[in-house]
């Protein structure tokens, strides 16, 4: 008997542990949902106990099982955080996480600019309002839309935020848009990331939450979708002009009002703190800096 038991079966069993399945955990190591049994076959031989009950279509974890995956499988995501973590040292890629509408909106127009200076960084996109999790997910950096608070990231402001009022031309002057109060006549065009509908219409156009909840609105998870609901003459929508400056410069929507309620939270580029970033996403962190400043 070898003093290390067979890894390759180390890594059967903790698959077959986490999803409860020969054939899910299978899917997972890319072979046949035979060659995982047989792997744990071969790590039960060398435990010299079963490790699980093989029933009709599952299967079901003994005691021993339960306690030795307990005993072994924080070491095995250590061994797994630990190559991951080299792995990017090592390469030239750079992961980057952000809004779906900021990523539309803003980043696409610019990221020529960071490839033609970067030909070398293999840049990886992942636009998702989901909250990264750096210690799973293979992220360097994420793009998030907070107030800049938390003690266990490093943020840097990239983008403030604020809240506009667009619509498009002919719906301006369907409804004779001439002050904010008309919008009492006006759908309003909701979005998860600018719930600021109430606050904008109490300071602007004196309506209170009752009359607020009374009018007409289409509520939308993405800011873009309400952009483009504003673009087809559907409502008004809220939102920062950086969002819109595509827009406003092709004339597809306006702002009828100069009329600006300023926002807490912004668009902060993010990082875990005390992690040093490896040169690739060193790079596109200072970049994306700089590009926001300009």
């Amino acid at each position: 008997m070898t003093s290390y038991p067979p890894m390759k079966a180390l890594l059967a069993f903790d698959a077959a542990m986490r999803h409860m399945s020969f054939a899910l955990a299978a899917n997972e190591l890319a072979v046949t949902a035979g060659a995982v049994s047989q792997q744990v076959q071969k790590l039960e031989d060398w435990l010299g106990a079963a490790l699980f009950v093989r029933e009709t279509r599952q299967i079901r974890p003994t005691p021993e099982a339960q306690e030795y995956w307990q005993a072994i499988q924080p070491s095995l995501a250590r061994i797994q955080q630990a190559s991951h973590a080299l792995r990017k040292r090592r390469s030239s890629e750079a992961w980057l996480s952000l809004p779906p509408t900021l990523a539309a909106k803003w980043f696409a127009p610019r990221m020529a600019d960071f490839l033609s200076r970067y030909p070398e960084i293999a840049l990886h996109l992942v636009a998702s309002t989901t909250l990264v999790d750096f210690e799973r997910d293979a992220i360097d950096l994420a793009v998030r839309h907070f107030d800049g608070k938390d003690p266990q990231l490093a943020a840097s402001l990239l983008l403030p935020d604020e809240a506009r009022l667009f619509c498009a031309p002919d719906y301006a002057a369907k409804l004779g848009l001439a002050a904010p109060a008309d919008l009492a006549r006006a759908t309003l065009l909701h979005s998860t990331l600018h719930p600021h509908w109430p606050a904008w219409l109490g300071r602007f156009a004196g309506l209170d939450a009752t009359q607020v909840a009374a009018l007409p609105g289409l509520h939308f998870n993405q800011t873009s979708l309400a952009i483009e609901a504003a673009r087809h003459s559907r409502g008004v929508v809220l939102c920062s002009r950086l969002l819109v400056a595509e827009e406003l410069r092709q004339g597809l929507l306006i702002e009828p009002f100069d009329c600006v309620l300023p926002v807490a939270q912004a668009y902060y580029l993010v990082h875990p703190r005390g992690a040093s970033l490896r040169p690739a996403a060193q790079a596109l962190h200072d970049w994306l800096l700089a590009a926001a400043a300009s």
